[in-house]
């Protein structure tokens, strides 16, 4: 267990989790406004916030997701596999409410989830199901108070207005490229951290793109033979990062990619 902790501690409080500022408003409704972020830094400095991909799961083969997406099946026909690693730990089942779960690394690198995360990316494959823009009902996945608890922006062909839910998370929905969906996701994080939230492709468009900080990727024991590819078209894309990988007991590999620039 110590070489555990202090390998979280290493790779992930002290170059990613600079800060431990929580707390969001909470509220629920629809705000007809144009989205325009406040920001404490000023135009034309650096970023001081890093863009980080936290524990995405690929296949051995490298699919993030599964093919057959729909409303019963969000991830097709990968179903849960991609994430059983993280269904059976203590942060889970805190989450949802449950007593028990394992411990470990597993359990430690998802406690990062939220420590030190002003804003959210993430694509409108994450956000709904295929044809999610011709609901206006449609809110996400995760209920009325999803687990995010800062703004999140949405990357969409169909933008919407936004979407306050309980618990500080925001949605918003932005017809944007990767390099100016970060640019406003940063100026609302406050100069905390923004997390790219997947999935695969857009993940990969920002890795494409060199705006990736810092990746976690887990690696999971299982062939998915179809879906859709984290890896393809980033050929070399590791000779601009320090990679390190763990093996975790419970057969996952989590495999972080460090900007050698940090």
């Amino acid at each position: 267990m110590q070489i555990q902790r202090s390998w979280v501690q290493t790779r992930f409080f002290a170059p990613l989790c600079h800060a431990y500022r929580l707390g969001y408003g909470t509220g629920v409704g629809h705000d007809d406004r144009p989205f325009r972020p406040s920001s404490t830094r000023q135009k034309g400095t650096p970023a001081t916030s890093l863009a980080r991909v936290q524990f995405f799961s690929v296949s051995l083969d490298g699919f993030g997701t599964g093919e057959g997406l729909s409303h019963d099946a969000p991830f097709g026909h990968a179903g849960e596999r991609l994430h059983e690693w993280m269904l059976v730990t203590r942060w889970w089942h805190k989450m949802v409410g449950e007593p028990g779960g394992s411990g470990g690394i597993d359990d430690a690198v998802l406690r990062l989830h939220d420590p030190g995360i002003g804003a959210e990316i993430m694509g409108a494959g994450k956000y709904g199901y295929p044809g999610w823009h011709e609901d206006p009902a449609w809110k996400g996945w995760w209920g009325d108070e999803p687990p995010f608890h800062t703004p999140v922006f949405v990357l969409t062909h169909h933008p919407r207005p936004s979407i306050e839910m309980k618990g500080g998370t925001t949605f918003h929905f932005l017809d944007a490229a990767p390099a100016e969906a970060l640019e406003t996701a940063r100026d609302a994080a406050s100069g905390q951290d923004v997390r790219i939230g997947g999935g695969p492709t857009m993940v990969r468009d920002f890795l494409a793109a060199g705006l990736v900080d810092h990746a976690h990727i887990v690696v999971v024991p299982i062939l998915l033979g179809r879906g859709v590819r984290l890896w393809d078209g980033l050929e070399g894309l590791e000779k601009d990062y320090q990679v390190e990988a763990t093996s975790s007991p419970s057969g996952v590999t989590h495999v972080t990619f460090t900007r050698t620039a940090l």
